[in-house]
């Protein structure tokens, strides 16, 4: 396994973490209700993976809250719902931590996860990486590397969920500079954890260039900046036999131009 994450920075940057900056965080539990009202069905036996306890706890009170740590403390087969809140993005092993989750659930158990997509921060990546590379020459790791939605909607069917969907919510922020955003990114616990980081400071040229390069391309009228936040929710099931199952290619009985009440056009040999 690779080993993206520094898991001694990604919990003091954590526990550092202020809770007026989690918006975010209170945005992906209303989602999360949204979706869960439209399950015809009341789950008894929850667990939430979350590297931010607190309010998680507070969205979902009969859940057991457990971290997300490579390894999940997770029987098999406990649950009825499982939610993988705001981690997987750091995760050493995303293919890992579905194969966990979906055996930790009962058939016909759900699986929800909410995550940052790779659209995230794509204007603080695009002016850091241009900077960097004019002052220095060379690029350094500084955000995470997060998935596409279709690669976690692939990851989804490889690791065996039934009826999976995989979704965006694509959020704007706005910011009174690039410097207020990267603090409100210290703020949410969000700052850089990559094991392969550098272990010195940025330089200051690097950061007022980046800046600059920032407030010129992603600047708005009046005076502040945007930055784009994608969450990726997931979705899939513990198969389980009562669930509707694909039909065998070439099984119907109907033909398609009937159902549409048009004339079918055969193609040319």
């Amino acid at each position: 396994m690779n080993i993206l994450t520094d898991r001694t920075a990604l919990t003091r940057n954590r526990t550092r973490h202020s809770p007026a900056a989690l918006f975010l965080h209170h945005q992906a539990i209303d989602e999360i209700r949204d979706r869960l009202q439209l399950v015809n069905r009341s789950f008894q036996d929850i667990a939430v993976i979350s590297g931010f306890p607190t309010i998680w706890q507070a969205a979902f009170p009969k859940a057991m809250i457990v971290p997300d740590l490579d390894i999940l403390a997770i029987p098999n087969e406990s649950y009825d719902l499982v939610i993988h809140a705001m981690a997987l993005h750091w995760s050493n092993d995303i293919v890992g931590q579905l194969i966990q989750c979906r055996q930790s659930l009962r058939p016909d158990g759900l699986f929800l996860a909410v995550c940052f997509g790779g659209r995230s921060l794509e204007e603080l990546r695009a002016v850091l990486a241009e900077a960097e590379i004019t002052i220095s020459g060379g690029l350094s790791p500084r955000v995470a590397p997060m998935a596409e939605i279709r690669e976690l909607g692939g990851l989804l069917q490889r690791t065996r969920f039934a009826l999976p969907v995989a979704d965006s919510v694509r959020v704007t922020a706005k910011y009174a500079s690039p410097r207020a955003l990267m603090h409100e990114l210290r703020a949410m616990g969000e700052a850089n954890a990559l094991a392969a980081r550098l272990r010195r400071p940025t330089a200051s040229t690097v950061l007022c260039r980046a800046e600059v390069l920032y407030q010129t391309k992603y600047g708005t009228p009046d005076g502040h900046v945007t930055a784009t936040f994608e969450l990726i929710y997931l979705t899939g099931w513990a198969p389980d036999s009562s669930q509707p199952q694909a039909l065998r290619p070439g099984s119907a009985t109907t033909r398609l131009a009937e159902v549409l009440s048009t004339t079918e056009t055969p193609l040319k040999e």
